[in-house]
Parts: C-alpha cells; sequence; structure tokens
C-alpha cells in the first residue's frame, strides 16, 4: 500500500497508523502519550497533530497520528505552520495545568514531557490552571502519586493492566481535574502490589518512588550513626545508565569508591545474603521433597509476596519461608556483624540499595523487625542511589573501581550474582542442591535449560540420588504468575520448585531501576548477560563454597535451617485479601459509561448555556 508524507512517497502495511508508518520510513513526529512498547496509543494529548487529505479532496484534517490509520493515496504533512501552531497549543494546554517547578520533581527535568516541549518549539505558557492540584500522597507507601505532575496519558493504567494484570489503577474525574487513582480508594484496600512498573513508564514526575535520600543524608552526617549499606545483585549492571556508561556495564568497584567517598562507615554486598538465602532456601526446598510435600515457591520478590498475600492467599503455605537477601542481610548485620565488630545495635543504621521499589515496603514488615525496631532501616532504589552520588558531586564513570574489605559479609558467588535475572535464584538453588543431594559438583555447571526470556518457562533436572529428576518452573511479570499460580491450584501443572519474580526480566528491570523515555526495558538482555558474564569469572560459582559463609554458619548460624538460623532467616506471610479484583472488561466498560455520562452531561451543559 501506497501513500505520501510530506510529499515522499511511502510504503506501508494495512492497518499501520499514520504514525508507524511514517517511523517505518524515517519520518519524525512529536509524541508524548503514545508508548510504542504497550501498544498504547490514546491519543490524550494531541502533540502527534497531522495534516490529513485523502484522496480527491482538498479539505485538510488534524488527526492524531498514533492512532490514525493510514490510508491508501492519502497525503499527510507533518511540519506544516497550522500543524506546528496546534501542537504548540496543545503543549501549551499539557503545560497550563503541569507543576512546573522541575528542581523538586524526581525527574529533575529530565522527562518526556520537556522533550515534547522542546520538540513542538514551545516558547510561552500563557495560561496557569493550578486549582486541580493536590499534594503528593504522604505516609510510607513505596510508590507516590503527584497529581500535579500527572499528563493523563494513562500508561501507567495500561502497564498495571497490559503487562502485569493486576488492573490497580483507573481513570478518575475529567478535563482539567483528571488522573488516576488506585482502584478501591487505598493501597491497602486496592490489587497494587507496589511493583512500581506504572514508575517505570510515567513519562514526568507524576509517579515515583517515595524520595528518602535526604534521610540518608542525614544518617551519613551523624557522627553517633553507624552507616551500613548494602547493594543488591542488579545495582552493578543498573546504576551505569544514569551516569551515561553503556548498558549493562557493571560499575561494582565505582559503587564501592562512591560509598566510600560519602562517608559511609561499611560497605557489603548483598550478594552475600543471595548465597546465604541459598544455603537456608535449598535445605527447606530439599526437605520438602524428601517429604513430598508439594511445590516450594521461592519468596525473594516482595512484590510476589504482596501479590500472594493479597490475590492468592490459599498459596501462602507454598512459599518459602526463607527472608529475601535483603532481610537476611539486615538480620545479621544487626547480630552477627555488630557482634563480631563489637558495635552497639542501637547505633547501627542498615540502607539498601535496591532495584525495586517494593523492597521500601519489605523493610517496613513488623515480622521483619526487633522490638519495633526494623531489620532495615532505610531502601533507596538506584534511582534515588544517583541522586546521592550527584549530592556529594560524585560521577560515577570517573571514579577509580575500589574493592570490598570486610571480612565477614561481602564475599559472594557467581551463584549470588545472577540472582537479579529471571531464572538466577533458581540456577544458583540447583548447583547447591545437586551438591548437597552427590556430595560433588554439578558438571556443566550452567544449567542453561533455566535460563532464557520468556515469562514462564519450564525444565526438568537431574539432580540424583534419591530425588532423581524435579521439575522446575520460572515466571517474570505477573501476567503469567497468574495463570502459573492458577495451573498450580487446579491441578493442572505440578511442579517441585517455583521461581517468580514479578517484574518483567527480573530484578534487573525491577520497578526502581533507570527509566529510559519512550522504551520499556530495552536493555533486559544485556544487563541479565553481564550477569552471567560476571558469574563466569566468580570463583566461586556455588554459594555453598562461599568461605564467609561457611565461616557465619561455624561461628553463629550452626547449620542451615538450625533452630537458630530458623530465628534469624526465616519469617511468616499474612493473607490480606485485597477489595477489588482484576476484571479486564468491566474496567474498559465503567470507563466506556463514564465518558459517555461526560459527553451527556456536556451536551446538556451548551444546550442550557448556548452562549
Amino acid at each position: 500500500m501506497k501513500a505520501r508524507i510530506n510529499d515522499k512517497e511511502v510504503h506501508f502495511e494495512p492497518n499501520q497508523t499514520i504514525l508507524e508508518a511514517a517511523r517505518a520510513n524515517g519520518i519524525f513526529i512529536p509524541t508524548l502519550c503514545e508508548y510504542h512498547d504497550l501498544d498504547h496509543t490514546p491519543g490524550t494529548c494531541r502533540v502527534c497533530l497531522v495534516e490529513v487529505r485523502q484522496p480527491g479532496s482538498d479539505e485538510a484534517q488534524y488527526l492524531t497520528s498514533c492512532n490514525t490509520p493510514m490510508t491508501e493515496n492519502s497525503a499527510v504533512r507533518t511540519m506544516t505552520p497550522k500543524v506546528q501552531e496546534m501542537r504548540r497549543f496543545q503543549m501549551e494546554m499539557a503545560m497550563s495545568d503541569h507543576n512546573e517547578d522541575c528542581a523538586t520533581c524526581t525527574r529533575q527535568g529530565d522527562c518526556e514531557l520537556i522533550d515534547a516541549a522542546n520538540s513542538t518549539g514551545l516558547k510561552k505558557i500563557r495560561f496557569h490552571y493550578t486549582k486541580a492540584w493536590m499534594p503528593p500522597e504522604a505516609g510510607t507507601k513505596p510508590v507516590v502519586y503527584d497529581k500535579s505532575r500527572c499528563i493523563r496519558c494513562y500508561r501507567c493504567i495500561a502497564v498495571c493492566r497490559k503487562v502485569q494484570d493486576i488492573d490497580a489503577l483507573e481513570a478518575d474525574g475529567w478535563g482539567p481535574t483528571a488522573g488516576v487513582r488506585l482502584k478501591a480508594g487505598t493501597y491497602d484496600a486496592s490489587p497494587c502490589v507496589s511493583c512500581g512498573q506504572c514508575v517505570m513508564v510515567c513519562p514526568t514526575g507524576a509517579m515515583s518512588e517515595r524520595d528518602q535520600v535526604q534521610e540518608v543524608v542525614d544518617y551519613i552526617a551523624d557522627p553517633d550513626i553507624v552507616t551500613v549499606f548494602q547493594t543488591a545483585p542488579a545495582i552493578r549492571v543498573d546504576l551505569g545508565d544514569e551516569f551515561g556508561l553503556p548498558p549493562g556495564s557493571n560499575v561494582e568497584g565505582q559503587i564501592i569508591a562512591a560509598l566510600r567517598r560519602i562517608g559511609v562507615d561499611v560497605i557489603l554486598d548483598t550478594n552475600f545474603g543471595a548465597d546465604l538465602v541459598i544455603m537456608e532456601e535449598g535445605t527447606e526446598v530439599l526437605g520438602r521433597l524428601k517429604a513430598k510435600a508439594g511445590p516450594t515457591f521461592t519468596s525473594c520478590c516482595p512484590a510476589w509476596i504482596n501479590y500472594a498475600e493479597k490475590h492468592y492467599p490459599e498459596i501462602l503455605p507454598m512459599i518459602s519461608s526463607t527472608r529475601s537477601p535483603q532481610a537476611v542481610m539486615g538480620k545479621m548485620i544487626k547480630t552477627y556483624l555488630a557482634e563480631k565488630r563489637a558495635i552497639d545495635p542501637a547505633k547501627i543504621r542498615v540502607v539498601s540499595i535496591m532495584p525495586c521499589t517494593a523492597k521500601k515496603e519489605e523493610a517496613a514488615r513488623k515480622a521483619l523487625s526487633e522490638n519495633g525496631v526494623p531489620d532495615v532501616d532505610i531502601v533507596l532504589t538506584v534511582r534515588e542511589f544517583a541522586r546521592l552520588i550527584r549530592r556529594y558531586g560524585l560521577d560515577v564513570g570517573r571514579l577509580e573501581p575500589s574493592t570490598y574489605d570486610d571480612l565477614l559479609m561481602s564475599e559472594y558467588s557467581g551463584a549470588g550474582a545472577i540472582f537479579a535475572t529471571t531464572g538466577g535464584v533458581m540456577e544458583a538453588a540447583v548447583r547447591t542442591l545437586y551438591y548437597v543431594v552427590n556430595g560433588k559438583e554439578l558438571e556443566g555447571i550452567e544449567v542453561t535449560g533455566l535460563r532464557g526470556f520468556e515469562n514462564v518457562r519450564s525444565a526438568t533436572v537431574e539432580v540424583g540420588g534419591e530425588l532423581g529428576s524435579i521439575r522446575l518452573a520460572i515466571c517474570h511479570g505477573l501476567r503469567g504468575t497468574r495463570k502459573l499460580v492458577e495451573a498450580v491450584l487446579s491441578g493442572e501443572e505440578k511442579f517441585d520448585f517455583i521461581e517468580v519474580m514479578s517484574c518483567p526480566g527480573g530484578c534487573v528491570d525491577g520497578g526502581g531501576t533507570p527509566r529510559q523515555k519512550k522504551s520499556y526495558i530495552p536493555f533486559a538482555k544485556k544487563r541479565q548477560e553481564a550477569l552471567f558474564t560476571l558469574d563466569r569469572q566468580k570463583k566461586p560459582r556455588q554459594s555453598h563454597n562461599n568461605t564467609q559463609i561457611q565461616k557465619l554458619y561455624a561461628d553463629f548460624l550452626e547449620t542451615p535451617n538450625s533452630e537458630k538460623a530458623h530465628h534469624l532467616l526465616h519469617t511468616h506471610y499474612t493473607a490480606r485479601g485485597c477489595g477489588a479484583n482484576a476484571d479486564i472488561p468491566a474496567a474498559w466498560a465503567e470507563l466506556k459509561d463514564q465518558r459517555t455520562e461526560e459527553r451527556r452531561q456536556r451536551t446538556e451543559d451548551r444546550r442550557q448555556n448556548p452562549a
């Protein structure tokens, strides 16, 4: 099929939009609300307006290119004076009720709204409407919505429905008062699991993590506080994006150097905690396998735990009781490390650098505290960590790498490193399970059958001994998780061990990682491969061969799943069913009825007030 764009003949496929045809032919049209990776084209911002003339007609139509199909022999112009004027006016309207205080925004001016304003040539804003603004939500929830920065693109609703199948958000209001809200009104009653994918696709600072950078700065400045930082497996291959380094760059050494320059007292690696989790969870799984107690689900992902508690509480007995790597680190820091270093635990503040918004909520769980004092005091996302580093005038790309020097809790194995990618927890566990069952290391240590990027995948692995072969499942992203959980509950599928990560791609693409404009997790595979490379470079590559883990058990915990280890390193879960389960068709029907009523009301208003 053929048409013309800016007097250039172009070829296009049936059902392609004008925007798709233009992009396929290298022609730029500015966009704002549109999000190609989610097939999201609401046309609400109208920044992508173009002039269209149909064959045999001289009449110009001004249409949104993101959701208007290209037609045979039509003529499209993208940069006529009137088109540019109309786009600028649309941008002016978008900016007129937008909070333009970029200095206090988590995006700090680096957002798609500013890019779109520049693309349209916007030079002045004549109108200002602030009556609909509401202060950002207070409290302790990890994700914050600031209506004054919302442009009503509804990408957050789209990712929650299309990718995660949670349906926690809905459109609210109309006209200048429009925005989004949690379904059922409050976080506890809503289906939300704090995965943070809404933050990842937000083009502005409307959706963001709860910023706790200043609290950490205050900790570091207080001479009476001993600051202990732990950095998650994903951070070393995520953080470089914030400082312009190639995707997947391993900046572990620069992270350590930055923390030393900032003045952190003790620097540890959560990979050590990942190795510790394998020892505990692996022993737990082995016991359940021998007892034929049914499947075991992993417990490392806090958004998955939220999901199970809210959506499928009947599956809670199947979830491993072992705490996440972050949580076991927090407990060991305030007990084992404090004892060995003769530090008063009351003076310790544990700060976690995590790729995840849900980790903030995990740290606040009552079950992960002692006498009301949390084991982990503050969690910073990767984005917050980048802001912290900049607060001290540092650039990760310019720092000389340093190394860990803690002799108690900084060593990690290759198995601990791959925890951050989908399938990594399972592969790490298989390496140790095989050793425990057979008394020897697994040959061909990389279990390639567990690697991949399909949302749900399964494999049968020969463990040997009395266990023989075991059936494993791996899932990343909650849409696939729902199907997998329901298949397990119905008896349609039978697995022995199941890994779940709520974020597509795993922790390396969690809701707290660097955002990429107009692109959804584009660097997932590069980050995954960087972790696999790190695994191949590490010695040892199995959690049970980590000498600091061995010392921890010999000096403090005794044996995996001992009474002491169980008291310190395990937890429990609580059913807390949400008041609104996902019902996508009903949600769209409700939205359609709402818009019909709004149109009826506007028509009635015009009839009664014709002037």
